[in-house]
């Protein structure tokens, strides 16, 4: 996915919630990246994997991505 071709397809708590979510968003055929909100501002933010991570999708795939949330039903 190239910068700025991308949408906020939800928000996470963590780095781990977004690898699985993405791993679950791959696995059902749609591109997708994660990365920090403006919510860290921490010297630590790069060394962690806690804080909030903002998943991306490619705005095509948006509505694809969101049936398959946990919480969509």
């Amino acid at each position: 996915m190239e910068p700025g071709e991308e949408v906020v397809l939800t928000v996470v708590a963590d780095e781990p919630e977004a690898e699985i979510l993405c791993g679950l968003l791959q696995a059902n055929g749609i591109d997708c990246a994660y990365r920090d909100t403006e919510a860290i501002d921490s010297p630590l933010e790069d060394f962690t994997a806690a804080g909030a991570r903002e998943i991306l999708v490619r705005p095509a795939d948006l509505e694809a991505a969101r049936a398959l949330l946990p919480d969509s039903a």
